[in-house]
């Protein structure tokens, strides 16, 4: 069975061009999950894929990982230039057992192999491209017990004890918030306004500079209007749950744009049922007390205030056009204009933050007091500027650590502020991941239902993506197009898209 999730990047053989790890696959199945692991192991490295039983084996000056199946057995072989002799390693794998089983015993393989060679241990064992939460979630669901659910999690997965109690500390979290919701008839609505001031160095999303755009911007909010429109008409006879509007960064909007914007949601869609109404402010660059004000006045509950960091030269570096005190004062203005559920977003990872950087900006943090924090670890993705250049920041480390995110969980716990939901990214800084904290009565009830799925999302915008649940477990997304000029004269498309998926589900 083939995982049609392989990277292209690892099926093309340009073995030449500074190879770093070469890994000779004997077949089609679960190559990307051991690419994963290898990468997990060695962030940042070149890695290669290629197949012995379709093509020759290059030599190379890198590592090599060939992993060879038999009848009945898995055998993962690692050799390099720098080691004296080969390592090798064997596992049984019966053919009548489940794919899952299967993948599980190969990728405890390579892991074993992998750590005793660069004598590392993962904190999150072999688990790759997974949202950590949802092991627990299921085996919750199905009526395990906590202290089974954690032996299955180490003895399954390899995961170190400590972020086994995160995971399965989340889920209970996680479960006890969703009990309180309609799931069956309930959905969720995700607005996305794809305009910022400027685009930061580390951003991958589809976000356009509102002056250069701003053209697009009546045009866009029509298309928008018009997609809102329909889904509120065919959604008229379910509970709206939570609503979020993020980005880009709405408050980028003039203050009379977002007035309207809001005005329009309250007179189309009935929040009689919603528990949370978000707006990503975000930028404090873009934060007035007019918007906070017009926020307040049609209903907004939450709303985030972003530094993610408390360090001018890292702002500076990352392309904010904005500074610490900015930051200070866009989050007292919000708590003046009456906000109490105030989040605020940190990136542990930038460009030449360590340790002490990192302790700088949580103090700064801690005086400020928010409601929720939301810790990320930087993913550097193919599409953001601070990876295609990154050549430029070769001075400045990208430096994350699980001492760096303890400490992090530390200053969350000194405010009170306990973890509620976490999900994990490819090329992430540290193989570690992102976690929200927030104080009782402000966990992000959206953003635990966009990372458990156990909810309809619809989501309008370009670049949106709307989450069609099936009973049986499937989920069908539903995209919108990026680009904001396709997205204006392509409106009707987007929404036959979701129609078609209305009259399937």
């Amino acid at each position: 069975m083939k995982n049609d999730t392989t990277p292209t990047s690892a099926r093309k053989k340009d073995i030449s061009s500074g190879t770093d790890i070469l890994i000779a696959f004997g077949g089609h199945e679960f190559e990307y999950d051991v690419y994963t692991l290898v990468m997990a192991f060695y962030p940042g490295k070149k890695i290669s894929c290629v197949y012995p039983q379709e093509e020759e084996i290059p030599e190379g000056p890198g590592l090599c990982l060939s992993v060879t199946f038999h009848e009945d057995t898995v055998t993962a072989e690692l050799s390099g230039p720098e080691m004296t002799e080969k390592k090798t390693a064997e596992a049984a794998v019966p053919l009548e057992a489940p794919r899952e089983e299967r993948k599980n015993i190969l990728k405890r393989l390579v892991y074993g192999l992998l750590s005793a060679h660069t004598g590392r241990v993962l904190p999150w064992g072999d688990l790759t491209g997974i949202r950590p939460s949802k092991i627990p979630m299921k085996l919750l669901d199905s009526g395990w017990r906590n202290p089974d659910i954690a032996e299955y999690m180490r003895k399954t997965y390899l995961v170190s004890a400590k972020k086994t109690a995160l995971a399965i500390a989340i889920a209970n979290r996680e479960k006890a918030l969703l009990s309180e919701l309609d799931t069956e008839n309930g959905y969720a609505l995700y607005i996305g306004i794809p305009f910022c001031p400027s685009i930061c160095l580390y951003c991958s999303f589809g976000s356009h500079p509102y002056e250069r755009f701003k053209a697009y911007v009546q045009p866009y909010l029509d298309a928008l209007y018009k997609e809102l429109d329909y889904i509120a008409n065919r959604c008229r006879d379910r509970k709206l749950s939570a609503v979020y509007i993020g980005g880009g960064t709405p408050t980028t909007l003039s203050a009379e744009e977002l007035a309207g914007l809001l005005s329009y949601l309250r007179g189309r869609f009935d929040f009689g049922n919603v528990r949370e109404f978000t707006v990503e402010a975000g930028r404090p660059d873009t934060i007035t007390e007019e918007k906070l004000s017009v926020m307040k006045a049609n209903g907004v509950s939450r709303i985030s205030v972003n530094p993610q960091t408390m360090n001018d030269r890292t702002l500076e570096i990352i392309g904010r056009n904005h500074t610490v005190e900015d930051i200070i004062r866009a989050f007292h203005m919000a708590r003046d204009a009456g906000f109490d559920n105030i989040n605020t977003d940190l990136i542990v990872g930038l460009p030449g933050e360590g340790i002490e950087e990192v302790a700088h900006t949580l103090e700064q943090i801690k005086a400020l007091a928010p409601d929720s924090l939301t810790v990320h670890s930087l993913a550097l993705k193919r599409a953001t500027r601070l990876h295609l250049f990154k050549e430029e920041y070769v001075p400045v480390s990208f430096e994350n650590s699980e001492e760096i995110m303890d400490m992090t969980g530390r200053a969350a716990a000194q405010l009170g502020l306990e973890p509620y939901y976490m999900y994990r990214q490819k090329n992430m800084a540290g193989n570690l991941e992102n976690v929200g904290y927030a104080r009782t009565g402000c966990f992000g009830v959206y953003n635990i239902l966009i990372m458990e799925e156990k909810m309809d999302i619809i989501a309008a915008g370009s670049g949106a993506s709307s989450k069609f649940l099936y009973p049986d477990g499937r989920i069908e997304r539903v995209e919108n197009v990026k680009d904001i000029g396709n997205y204006i004269t392509r409106i009707d498309e987007m929404i036959e898209r979701k129609e078609k998926q209305f009259l399937c589900s």
